[in-house]
């Protein structure tokens, strides 16, 4: 994982602990809305993703009003939480799947991406 987010923080333009918090809830994001048996094999092609996931998983920006969102809008409210831009969250998110897709292939990316309904749109 420290290769992606070495890449954030070059690409982007976010510091390391704003990277990591970002792709912890990218993931929590595809393990909660994404098909578990095509997010179990990306996990199995991304060492370490599992434990940075764990790693962020105090991240929690419910507790009412626009914080309670869930899906891909949660997801995004939860980096922005964290520090990120509109802008920087859509870097991260763009970043962070074309790192998988390298890593993991098209076919398991693709199918993850179109099983989960309005992602596509913000990648």
């Amino acid at each position: 994982m420290d290769e992606l987010i070495s890449r954030l923080v070059a690409t982007v333009g976010v510091d390391r602990d704003a990277a990591e918090k970002a792709v912890g809830i990218i993931f929590q994001f595809l393990v909660k809305e994404g098909p578990p048996d095509k997010v179990k094999a990306l996990f199995e092609r991304l060492p370490g993703a599992e434990e940075l996931m764990e790693s962020q998983e105090g991240i929690d920006a419910s507790g009412g009003g626009m914080f309670a969102l869930g899906g891909i809008m949660g997801a995004g409210t939860k980096m922005m939480a964290a520090g990120l831009s509109m802008a920087q969250v859509q870097g991260v998110a763009r970043e962070t799947l074309a790192f998988a897709r390298e890593q993991a292939g098209e076919d398991t990316v693709g199918e993850i991406v179109g099983a989960v309904p309005g992602l596509s749109q913000f990648i």
